[in-house]
């Protein structure tokens, strides 16, 4: 009940002084949608004057943010703050000190706790006139901002090794909190839900895979409370995560925040479900469906003997239907015991990419809309399950990009009775002629400018931490020369608003995609140039992820490494433990010596080929036409050199340099690979695009 008399306090200064104080989510709006433009309106008003007399603003709250179990920052200066009533005194106490403040004329108020060393658990507790607020188990050491896109934002549970992984996450010293995914016009304060929790299997199987690796090693290494912000979104670009005053510096984005400003989402998610409600209809014939309907072809009796085979889990477009954004319907028959019979069930079938309704024997058992990333698990009710033949259909929608049901084949099961029963394996399919065009914007968005910074990265401001980690740049890649700009600006940004130049680790992109024959040009390889280019700014480091990824899944299934190279670099970097390597090795200059190109690299202890080959590949060379071909090389000590036999006077070597450069196999002692690199300076396939 405080938060919610905080949230009325917040909009009724809003209302009355004219200030946003942006309380996030009490418009009740669905999630992911954002309001733009909208007036508070007369009903709020009356409500806001009934509470105003009912004696509501007296009490005193804080973002959310602040929570039972939270970490705070060890050796730093501990802001808290929150609201109250205008000139009221706000009364925290911490480690049997307290320290009073009086709230502001527009009813904010701040205290900084002194820095102390790693702890707890400890009591916060924050009292006003009215009322005191207590929070309990409170730890104080490391904190840490899990941020980007989906790679980020994958879970726990879809990871290698998913179900061992999940059972032995019990740490009771690390804590987690994950932000709601919600978007904002305009700068908020606070988030609407959310909570930190502490690290048990269940908490952390729906949390970022790669956020907790990172802190696991952490914990393990430095033996203090461990805090992890997840605060990402799927598919979103960087320009999201800037703010305006930073992002506005660039025209055409500052363009298109005066578009959005004038964008009704509502409005535009609202024309987009009646615009695929007319794809579908037009279906109707094929599918038998009757108008205004969405399904016919899940009914147990129908005979799809004649439907295509697909080996399932995998992306529909990994099985020859590349490019297709529609409606596909997959069925799947069970032989079931009877004494399986009429008894409740579980049924699991992994993450579905984009939106899912499921039928078993002809009964609806469960839906999900547009959640790609979430595993669907319906529970089957008492009386659905039959002896014998049991028919299971999935009518999955997808709108962009990938399609379909994919992740680990171990997700894919029927349990029931103590017995689990594999769905992986071979499904029949077959095309539903739907076509779905729609606006992105519509769709998402979370890709407007600066709405996910408003939403997602404003609320913990100023909350101690001690740096950020960053896994994003698959949605920037068509641009990537503009990301030279604007991923550093996002840095910048971030830092200027915390007031320090906090540490900041990112993962360069994963390999993806078909390998090229011939070498050809990339926008993955000029996005990871332009990632590795942001390592000028001070105090930033970036973790390889250029050997682990897989060529047809834009998710790669190991997170443990991409969490052990983040963790590296801020054990090295941040914690002075300089005896941990956390690069491999890095090209420091370049010789062109008659025929031969001479490369000399940093962080070479050890360098070596890696694999069956036992010489260098993944690399390429060019002469003055500037057409490449691919390059014998050998290793001596710390260098490498580079030729072909057809080029007299080479001019360029590059290595890595592909979408999917699967061939790349040069490594460090320490096992870390080398990172993609280009001598030349050559106009890349993305310069000019904006």
């Amino acid at each position: 009940m405080t938060r919610l008399f905080g949230v009325f306090t917040h909009l009724f200064f809003r209302c009355i002084l004219g200030r946003p104080r942006g309380i996030a989510g009490i418009s009740g709006q669905p999630q992911g949608i954002a309001r733009v433009g909208q007036p508070q309106g007369i009903a709020l008003t009356m409500l806001l004057l009934v509470l105003a007399g009912s004696g509501v603003f007296g009490q005193v709250s804080l973002p959310r943010i602040f929570s039972d179990h939270m970490v705070l920052q060890r050796d730093q200066p501990i802001p808290v703050w929150g609201w109250a009533a205008p000139k009221e005194k706000v009364t925290v106490m911490w480690k049997d000190e307290s320290y009073t403040v009086k709230a502001g004329r527009d009813g904010s108020w701040r205290v900084d706790l002194p820095k102390g060393p790693a702890g707890g658990p400890f009591e916060l507790s924050v009292a006003g006139k009215k009322q005191k607020i207590l929070f309990r188990d409170v730890l104080v050491g490391e904190v840490w901002i899990c941020s980007g896109q989906s790679n980020m934002e994958w879970r726990l549970s879809n990871v290698n090794n998913a179900e061992a992984e999940v059972a032995a996450a019990k740490y009771p010293m690390i804590r987690l909190i994950t932000l709601p995914h919600v978007t904002e016009p305009s700068p908020v304060k606070d988030f609407p839900r959310g909570e930190w929790q502490v690290c048990t299997p269940q908490t952390a199987e729906p949390f970022s895979a790669v956020g907790y690796f990172f802190g696991r090693k952490l914990f393990q290494e430095l033996n203090v409370p461990i805090g992890l912000i997840n605060t990402n979104w799927g598919g979103t670009e960087v320009e999201t995560w800037i703010s305006e005053d930073s992002i506005r510096q660039i025209p055409v984005f500052a363009k298109e925040l005066e578009a959005t400003r004038q964008m009704d989402f509502e409005k535009m998610n609202a024309d987009r479900k009646a615009r695929l409600e007319a794809a579908l209809n037009q279906a109707g014939p094929v599918e038998n469906i009757p108008k205004g309907s969405m399904a016919k072809w899940e009914g147990p009796d129908l005979d799809a003997g004649k439907w295509g085979k697909m080996t399932l889990p995998k992306l529909w477009e990994q099985a020859g239907l590349e490019g297709l954004n529609g409606v596909v319907w997959f069925r799947f028959e069970l032989d079931l015991p009877a004494d399986a019979a009429g008894q409740t069930a579980t049924l699991s079938l992994g993450p579905i990419d984009d939106s899912d309704i499921t039928w078993l024997n002809g009964r609806e058992v469960g839906r999900t809309d547009n959640k790609y990333n979430e595993p669907r698990l319906y529970k089957i009710s008492a009386g659905v399950l039959k002896a014998g033949r049991n028919v299971i259909a999935v009518r999955v929608e997808d709108y962009q990009g990938g399609g379909g049901l994919y992740g680990d084949p171990k997700a894919m099961y029927l349990e029931t009775g103590g017995k689990s029963y594999p769905l992986a394996g071979e499904w029949r399919y077959r095309i539903s002629p739907v076509d779905f065009q729609v606006e992105t914007a519509a769709m998402n968005p979370n890709n407007r400018v600066s709405l996910l910074f408003n939403s997602m990265i404003n609320p913990l401001i100023p909350y101690a931490l001690q740096g950020a980690i960053w896994y994003q740049g698959e949605s920037n890649a068509g641009r990537a020369y503009q990301y030279r700009r604007i991923f550093p600006m996002m840095i910048r940004d971030w830092r200027s608003r915390w007031g320090r130049e906090m540490p900041f680790y990112w993962v360069q992109l994963a390999n993806f995609m078909s390998p090229k024959d011939p070498p050809a040009a990339s926008e993955w390889a000029e996005l990871r140039e332009a990632q590795s280019m942001t390592l000028s700014l001070p105090n930033t480091g970036q973790a390889l992820a250029i050997d682990i990824g897989e060529a047809a899944d834009i998710h790669p299934r190991n997170k443990q490494d991409v969490g052990l190279r983040l963790a590296l670099l801020a054990l090295n970097r941040t914690y002075g433990k300089k005896a941990v390597a956390d690069s491999g090795p890095t090209l420091q200059n370049v010789e062109f010596k008659g025929r031969e190109v001479v490369l000399t690299f940093d962080h070479a202890e050890g360098m070596h080929a890696k694999g069956r080959y036992g010489y260098p590949k993944g690399f390429t060379i060019a002469g003055e036409d500037q057409v490449f071909h691919w390059a014998p090389a050998r290793i001596d000590g710390n260098r490498i050199i580079v030729w072909h036999p057809d080029i007299a006077s080479p001019k360029a070597v590059r290595y890595a340099w592909a979408d999917n450069p699967d061939d790349a196999n040069v490594y460090n002692e320490a096992g870390l690979p080398m990172g993609a690199f280009r001598t030349d300076v050559w106009r890349g396939v993305t310069a000019g695009r904006e």
